[in-house]
């Protein structure tokens, strides 16, 4: 009927290309990942901004080109793709996600759940006629295997006409933690209980014992950074990985998490020496475990395993709920007690 107003119509998504990051939607970009359907650490914009200006640490070439798609609706930020355009492995031009593929662990894209499939399927008709150098496909890495983006993005590409393809990735381990510690040990297989309390022990009845702490002052950031860094680089291949431009990347997303209040970084020390450091992020009631280091002039003290221990006794009485190793399918995080899952892979094509 004409004249009468359709109330409770909601406006479509507005979709816009930024080729810079939007420092003016840096609090509504943190606002709506608080409420998005994959909240994770590596989609802050603090992050994501520190990656991107280290092109994740050399893995991108500076002729990489930022493309992030945001949308409002009705005056509201409703969605973010952090994307970018480089080559990928192959050498063929495509759109990514910010953080893609080394050093970030979980990606995703930034939207409540109610307002997901909106916004995706609203990506998929807005990216064809984007301003944007050519691409062939939209590759989005990292995303966890319980992403709610996952069916969103296969509705939205069935309805739209791409091809979906989704790829298992890595293994992607993590401790559901019951809040206290005994009751933590208590779950784990019995061999391995002994041995994380008989290590502990040890290490605490050495003539010279080990302690351990966490780094709390600004003032010795930087040295505490490049200690840890030190303590990787005694292991060949995390020495190989932490090329000049890696170690500047690890630095500044380091000092990044402390200044948002999110850095737990942890070192078990012996006669005032570092024997081993954990580098997490403590970030939604969880520690995310991002690297770990150690002095193998302290083996006898089991420095790794025992500050392990430490800090999952910690989280445990500090009331965490999980206890995330994040990417890699080493077998001490599943001694532990970690259940597995997964991050993939989806790639789209028009």
């Amino acid at each position: 009927m004409h004249g009468i107003p359709a109330y409770g119509i909601i406006a479509p998504m507005d979709y816009t290309l930024h080729t810079t990051f939007p420092n003016s939607l840096e609090s509504e970009w943190n606002a709506l990942l608080a409420e998005s359907a994959g909240h994770v650490p590596f989609l802050r914009y603090e992050y994501l901004q520190a990656w991107w200006n280290g092109r994740g640490g050399g893995e991108w070439p500076p002729e990489a080109r930022l493309a992030i798609v945001t949308a409002h609706q009705e005056g509201r930020l409703a969605g973010v793709a952090p994307l970018f355009h480089a080559p990928d492995f192959r050498g063929r031009p495509c759109l990514m996600l910010l953080g893609a593929v080394e050093i970030s662990d979980y990606l995703d894209l930034i939207a409540r759940p109610a307002e997901l499939e909106e916004f995706v399927s609203g990506l998929l008709v807005y990216l064809p006629k984007a301003d944007l150098p050519d691409w062939e496909a939209l590759e989005l890495p990292n995303l966890l295997d319980s992403s709610p983006s996952l069916p969103a993005l296969e509705r939205a590409a069935g309805n739209n006409g791409w091809n979906y393809q989704v790829q298992q990735l890595q293994h992607s381990p993590y401790i559901p933690l019951p809040g206290d510690w005994e009751t933590y040990l208590a779950g784990i297989d019995k061999k391995q209980r002994h041995e994380i309390r008989r290590k502990m022990r040890r290490a605490a009845e050495m003539p010279v014992p080990a302690q351990w702490y966490v780094v709390r002052e600004a003032a010795g950031l930087e040295g505490e950074i490049e200690d840890f860094m030190n303590l990787m680089a005694q292991d060949p291949e995390k020495a190989a990985f932490l090329s000049p431009a890696m170690r500047e990347q690890m630095r500044s997303i380091t000092r990044c998490a402390f200044e948002q209040g999110c850095l737990h970084l942890a070192f078990l020390t012996v006669n005032g020496e570092k024997a081993a450091g954990y580098l997490s992020f403590d970030y939604l009631n969880r520690l995310w475990v991002y690297n770990s280091g150690l002095d193998r002039r302290f083996m006898e003290y089991s420095p790794g395993w025992v500050l392990l221990g430490h800090l999952l006794q910690w989280a445990n009485e500090n009331g965490y709920a999980e206890f995330d190793f994040m990417r890699g399918d080493e077998e001490y995080k599943y001694r532990f007690g970690a259940v597995d899952r997964y991050v993939m892979q989806v790639t789209l094509k028009r």
